[in-house]
């Protein structure tokens, strides 16, 4: 996912700072009754890309959740000239400064990141390569218009500088067009409040054998992804921004059984260490080898994903699927081994991941539409029917 640091009064002033050099626009705070914004970008993962490029042209916010394009309300920091972003290169840890702007003081719940068009002069402004392939336009009719709206929850005070990190999730954003070579962009986005450089942040290892194409390490709630990113060379990983509180980490890798490290905390003033290079997460290949799971869901834009539970009361999602975005096919590769759990330990020599042989390729695969989510019971250990979701 990518992330967008905004910092000072809003999130979204934030955002649109980040596209560069811009100047702010629209209302802005003067005096006691201002606050301001600072933005930044950043990534996770993303599912068969090299490239996911997005063009910025502003950010705009508002207090208002319902405010519409032509109302009043609006705070904005407009890039100029608009910048191209390649989301993929923000990862790991990496954020990318848009900048700052000053805007009146107050909560803000509406932010709208505006994208350029992809036109005659820059047909290529929002793109996709995908990995062994070419670079693609990627259409984004929402977003050159209105733009791509996320909702807020932002106190900006008075005389006081907000950090925000806008996570935009580039492989469940990114949507194939069954096989016409198009692809459509579909904004998964989230936000972090920046508190802390201090803490916040997740650091640790994976074998590096581990360091390959789709292979993620992501920090979850109830099994519900909060932040993710990929290792690199080394096997090192960092999350950040995280919010304040205690995680499930999770290890996912192609071919190998799910390592999840529990009760992993966050805090303000220390980073939180996870595993070390000389002692790594190393979860062991999965036997017998990664079984694919297939279906379809109706809307195609619905999505899907695999979440499996161990432990007792361990839930996690170990897979999200790629969904068509015509047909509304979809595929999940998902492990057959063992999963695998240990309680966090500061010492990498306290770590003791244990197998649960009784979770083993036991599966919910849930498909979610506006709002309303479905699930079914799959059991990895034979070949598994075609699913089916339907929603109204």
């Amino acid at each position: 996912m990518k992330t967008l640091r905004i910092a000072g009064a809003s999130l979204v002033a934030s955002v649109l700072i980040a596209a560069g050099c811009g100047g702010g626009g629209g209302i802005g705070g003067t005096g006691q009754d201002a606050g301001t914004m600072r933005v930044s970008i950043g990534d996770a993962p993303a599912c068969g890309y090299d490239s996911v490029n997005v063009t910025i042209e502003r950010v705009r916010v508002n207090k208002s959740p319902t405010a519409g394009d032509g109302e009043a309300g609006w705070s904005e920091v407009v890039l100029s000239p608009a910048r191209r972003i390649d989301l993929l290169t923000l990862t790991n840890g990496v954020l990318e400064d848009l900048g700052q702007t000053s805007l009146p003081a107050g909560r803000y719940t509406q932010l709208r990141l505006v994208l350029a068009a992809n036109d005659a002069a820059h047909p290529l402004a929002n793109s996709v390569v995908p990995t062994g392939g070419q670079e693609t336009a990627l259409d984004t009719p929402s977003a050159e218009q209105t733009g791509l709206k996320l909702n807020l929850d932002v106190d900006v005070p008075a005389g006081k500088v907000v950090d925000v990190a806008l996570d935009f999730d580039a492989c469940r954003s990114v949507v194939r067009l069954g096989n016409s070579g198009r692809y459509n962009l579909k904004p998964v986005l989230s936000a972090t409040t920046v508190l802390s450089d201090a803490g916040q942040r997740v650091v640790g290892y994976v074998d590096p054998s581990l360091a390959i194409a789709g292979t993620t390490v992501s920090v979850q709630s109830a099994g519900i992804v909060v932040k993710a990113t990929a290792p690199d060379t080394t096997g090192k990983f960092v999350l950040y921004p995280v919010p304040i509180g205690s995680y499930d980490l999770v290890v996912s890798a192609a071919g190998h059984v799910t390592a999840v490290t529990t009760g992993v905390p966050v805090t303000l003033a220390a980073y939180t260490y996870v595993a070390s290079a000389a002692l790594p997460i190393a979860p062991s290949i999965s036997t017998p080898a990664d079984r694919q799971v297939t279906g379809t869901v109706t809307p195609a834009s619905a999505t899907v994903r695999a979440l499996q539970t161990f432990g007792g009361n361990i839930t996690v999602e170990v897979r999200s699927g790629i969904v068509d975005g015509l047909n509304g096919s979809f595929q999940l590769m998902l492990p057959n081994g063992a999963p695998v759990s240990s309680p966090y330990a500061a010492d990498p020599l306290l770590l003791n991941f244990i197998a649960d042989a009784g979770a083993a390729g036991r599966y919910s695969v849930e498909a979610s539409s506006s709002g309303t989510s479905k699930a079914q019971a799959v059991d990895t250990s034979a070949p598994v029917a075609p699913l089916n979701f339907t929603f109204p």
